[in-house]
C-alpha cells in the first residue's frame, strides 16, 4: 500500500497526451493569413518584365500541423523520448480515426510523426463531409489512454498484489472546428460514455482504466471569420472527465496558443536571455545585440516563483498573446564549461523560435563547448549571477548557481549570521548540546511503547525550555563549578530523593556564596566598564535560577520540591526587601506631602498680596513700590504673616524680597515684588535732598534748629522727632 500513494506522483496526467486532428474537408480552406513568397528585392521587382509572384496563403491543416508539430518538439526536447516520462500519441481522425505512432519508447520521436503526417497528405475536398466526424478520434483516444505505457506495466507488474490498481490518467488535445455550444456538449457526452464503454473492457481484456482525463477542445477558425464560440475554463463533467474549450483564429495565432497550452500541459516556464552580443550577417564587422527565447522546466525559477518576481529583483514581461517570460541578462566574460561552480540543479532546454538567427548562433556557441552565465537584471546594487547555460552530451541544460553560499567555500564567521555583530554565542555548549541529541537507528518499536521520533521531541523540549544562546544573558550556565549537577537533573523526567538532595546542596552552596560575598564567575565578555555590583549580580543570578526552576516544575512532584526549596531561602530576603521598599514609599509620600502644602500655603499668601496690591489707593501703592511699611495693609500682612503657621520662612521687608530665596525656588510674591520694582525703578526720579544727604536719607526742616529773632522754643525738637522720611 505505500506504492499506491506514489502513484499519482510517478503518472500525472501528463504522462500520457492523445492529440487529435481534424482531417475533415473543411481544414482544407484557406487560413486568412497571406504568406509573401517573392524573395527578390523591391528594386527588381519594379524593374520592367518582371511579374511579382502572388502572395501564398496556407490551409488550416497545413497551421494545424505546423503548431501542433511544434508542440510536440518542445515535449521531446524537453523530455527526451529515452526518459519515457511524457509520451505524445498524434491521431487522425475523417471517416475513421487512425494512429501515427504508439506509446513504444522506439516510435515517440517527432520525425516518426512527420513521417506519418506525409503519408497522410492534406485534407481532400472531394471527401464526404457528411461522414467526417471528430467522434472517431476521441473514442480511439479513449482506448489509446486504456493501454499501459512502459513504465506504467513495469509498475504494475512490480506490486506484490496483481488485483492492486493502477492510477492511469492522461489527456486529449483535439483541434477542430465545432458548430456551436450543443456541439461541445454532445462531443462530451460522447467522450464520457466511451470512457466508461472501455473502462468495462479493460477490466476484462487486462488493461488499465482510465482514472481520470482531462479534454482540452482547441476551436480553429479562419482569422477574420466570425467566432460564435467562447472559451471555457477547465470544468468537472464528471468524476472521470473535466473539459475546458479554447477558440482561437487559424494562423500565428493557434501556434501562439498551443505554445502557451505546453507550458501550462507540461509544467514549463519561458526566460528570454538579453544583451546577447553577435556580429550582423551582412557586415561582418559590426555586432548588435539580440534576445533569445528559451523553454524549461518550471523548477529552473524556483527560487523566483517562492519570492516573486518583484521583491526578487527579476524582471517578468508579457507578450500580446499572455505568454509570461522572465529575464536574465548575458553576462560577460564567458568560462569554460570545465570550471567548478555551485550548482543546485540543471534543466534541458529548448529554443521557442528554433529556426530563427540568434536561437541557432546561441545554439552552436553553446555546443562548441562553451558556457554563458546569466545574471539578474537589477536596478540597483551589485549584480547577481543565478543561472548558466552549458551543454552536456550535445543536450544544452540550464544550470541554477546558488546565490548564497556554498559547501564548497569555508565556513562562515559566526559575525555573519543572524546575530550580526554577536560574538558570545555558547558555541562549546551547543556541541555538547548537539552530542547529547543525536539520533542513532533503532528497530521497529513494539506495541504499546513511545516511537523514539516522539521521545526525542519530548527531550529537546524539555532541553530547550530554558538555554540561552549568548554567554552574556546568562550567569548560572557560566558558574557550572558551583551550581552542578542542578541544570542537568532538573531537566530528567523523573527526579529521585537523593537527587533532589543534590539540587538542594547546588542552592545552599550559593546561598553560602552570597553570605560569604564571593565574586560571582561572571565572564568579562560582552560588557563594557566596570559591570553591575555584586548584590546586583547575585539578584540576578537568583531571578535566573528561578526562571530554570519555574520551568522545569511542571515536570514531576520532585521538580516542585526543589523551586519550593528556593523559595523558602529567598523569601526572607524578599520581604526585609520589601518592608525597606515600603518604608521608603512611606517617607517618599510624608515629604511629597509636607512639599506639596508648603507650596499651597506660599501660592494662596502671594495670591493675597496680589489681591491687596490691587485694592490700594495711588498713595498707598507709591509707598509700597518705595518700601513704605507704614500703612494699614502692610500692618495687615505683618499680622498674617505672624499668625501663619511656620511652614516655611517668609521675607517681610522689601530687601528681603529683593534678596534671593533659599530653600527652593521663588515664590510668586517675589516675582511679583521683583516686576513692580524693576518697572517703576526706570520711571522714578530720586528725590534732589537724598541725593546730597548722608547715608541716602535726607533730613527735614533743617533751618528750625538755628536761633530766630523771633526766640526759641521746644518746637523743632518735637518736630524732629515727628520727621518722617519721604
Amino acid at each position: 500500500m505505500a506504492a499506491e500513494g506514489n502513484v499519482p506522483k510517478i503518472f500525472p496526467s501528463s504522462h500520457k497526451t492523445v492529440v487529435i486532428l481534424d482531417h475533415s474537408p473543411f481544414m482544407s480552406e484557406p487560413c486568412g493569413q497571406t504568406v509573401d513568397f517573392d524573395i527578390l528585392p523591391k528594386q527588381s521587382r519594379a524593374a520592367p518584365g518582371i511579374i511579382p509572384l502572388a502572395p501564398l496563403a496556407k490551409s488550416l491543416w497545413t497551421c494545424t500541423v505546423e503548431a501542433a508539430s511544434e508542440y510536440a518538439r518542445v515535449v521531446y526536447d524537453v523530455y527526451p523520448p529515452r526518459s519515457r516520462d511524457k509520451l505524445l500519441k498524434f491521431v487522425i481522425t475523417d471517416t475513421e480515426a487512425r494512429p501515427l505512432n504508439s506509446w513504444v519508447e522506439e516510435e515517440q520521436s517527432l520525425s516518426n510523426v512527420l513521417q506519418g503526417l506525409a503519408v497522410v497528405g492534406p485534407p481532400s475536398e472531394s471527401d464526404d463531409a457528411e461522414n467526417c466526424s471528430v467522434m472517431h478520434g476521441l473514442a480511439m483516444a479513449v482506448e489509446s489512454l486504456c493501454e499501459g505505457s512502459e513504465k506504467q506495466l513495469e509498475h504494475k507488474a512490480s506490486l506484490a498484489d496483481p488485483e492492486e490498481p493502477v492510477v492511469n490518467k492522461g489527456r486529449v488535445v483535439c483541434i477542430t472546428t465545432v458548430k456551436s455550444q450543443g456541439h461541445i456538449q454532445m462531443l462530451e457526452e460522447c467522450m464520457q460514455e466511451a470512457i466508461v464503454q472501455h473502462n468495462k473492457i479493460a477490466e476484462a481484456a487486462d488493461k488499465l482504466p482510465i482514472t481520470h482525463c482531462e479534454l482540452v477542445l482547441i476551436h480553429t477558425v479562419p482569422v477574420g471569420a466570425d467566432n460564435n464560440i467562447q472559451d471555457e475554463p477547465n470544468k468537472e463533467v464528471s468524476s472521470l472527465l473535466s473539459c475546458e474549450v479554447h477558440s482561437v483564429h487559424s494562423g500565428r495565432h493557434i501556434a501562439a496558443k498551443l505554445a502557451l497550452l505546453v507550458q501550462k500541459h507540461f509544467h514549463l516556464t519561458s526566460t528570454t536571455i538579453t544583451g546577447i552580443p553577435m556580429k550582423e550577417e551582412q557586415n561582418a564587422s559590426t555586432s548588435a545585440n539580440y534576445d533569445v527565447e528559451i523553454l524549461h522546466s518550471k523548477d529552473a525559477h524556483i527560487e523566483i516563483l517562492k519570492m516573486g518576481y518583484d521583491s526578487s529583483g527579476f524582471a517578468c514581461s508579457k507578450d500580446s498573446f499572455g505568454r509570461e517570460t522572465v529575464i536574465l541578462k548575458w553576462c560577460t566574460p564567458k568560462t569554460n564549461i570545465i570550471e567548478l561552480h555551485y550548482c543546485t540543479g540543471a534543466y534541458r532546454i529548448t529554443p521557442a523560435d528554433v529556426n530563427s538567427r540568434p536561437s541557432s548562433c546561441l545554439t552552436n556557441f553553446l555546443l562548441n563547448g562553451r558556457a554563458v552565465m546569466l545574471e539578474q537584471p537589477r536596478k540597483s546594487g551589485s549584480k547577481v549571477i543565478s543561472h548558466m547555460l552549458a551543454s552536456h552530451g550535445g543536450e544544452i541544460f540550464l544550470h541554477c548557481l546558488g546565490t548564497g553560499r556554498s559547501p564548497l567555500e569555508d565556513p562562515p564567521s559566526i559575525s555573519e549570521g543572524t546575530g550580526g555583530r554577536v560574538t558570545d554565542y555558547r558555541i562549546t555548549d551547543y556541541g555538547d548540546f548537539m552530542k547529547e541529541n543525536r539520533l542513532m537507528p533503532f528497530p521497529v518499536p513494539q506495541e504499546g511503547h513511545i516511537l523514539p521520533a516522539k521521545e526525542a521531541t519530548a527531550v529537546l523540549e524539555r532541553t530547550t525550555r530554558y538555554w540561552p544562546l549568548v554567554i552574556s544573558d546568562t550567569i548560572i550556565f557560566n558558574m557550572a563549578s558551583h551550581i552542578d549537577p542542578l541544570p542537568t537533573l532538573i531537566t530528567k523526567t523523573e527526579l529521585t530523593e537523593d537527587e533532589v538532595v543534590e539540587c538542594q546542596k547546588s542552592i545552599y552552596h550559593l546561598v553560602g556564596m552570597e553570605s560569604r560575598s564571593e565574586p560571582l564567575p561572571i565572564p568579562a565578555m560582552g560588557t563594557r566598564g566596570k559591570g553591575p555590583k555584586r548584590d546586583e549580580q547575585y539578584r540576578q543570578m537568583w531571578a535566573e535560577l528561578d526562571t530554570l526552576l519555574r520551568a522545569h516544575a511542571s515536570t514531576s512532584v520532585n521538580h516542585q520540591k526543589v523551586l519550593e526549596c528556593l523559595q523558602e531561602i529567598r523569601r526572607p530576603a524578599e520581604e526585609a526587601k520589601e518592608s525597606s521598599r515600603k518604608a521608603g514609599k512611606k517617607e517618599e509620600v510624608v515629604v511629597k506631602e509636607e512639599r506639596v502644602m508648603t507650596e499651597q500655603s506660599t501660592a494662596e499668601l502671594a495670591w493675597q498680596e496680589i489681591q491687596r496690591y490691587k485694592a490700594m489707593s495711588e498713595r498707598e501703592r507709591s509707598d509700597f513700590e518705595v518700601g513704605n511699611t507704614n500703612n494699614d495693609h502692610f500692618r495687615h500682612r505683618q499680622q498674617t504673616e505672624v499668625s501663619s503657621p511656620p511652614i516655611k520662612k517668609l521675607k517681610t521687608s522689601l530687601e528681603d524680597s529683593q534678596g534671593k530665596q533659599q530653600g527652593g525656588p521663588p515664590s510668586l510674591l517675589a516675582i511679583w515684588t521683583s516686576r513692580i520694582n524693576s518697572k517703576y525703578a526706570s520711571r522714578h526720579c530720586e528725590f534732589a535732598g537724598r541725593l546730597t544727604a548722608e547715608g541716602n536719607k535726607a533730613e527735614l526742616y533743617v533751618n528750625l534748629n538755628k536761633d530766630s529773632t523771633n526766640g526759641t522754643s521746644d518746637k523743632p525738637t518735637s518736630v524732629k522727632q515727628e520727621k518722617r522720611g519721604p
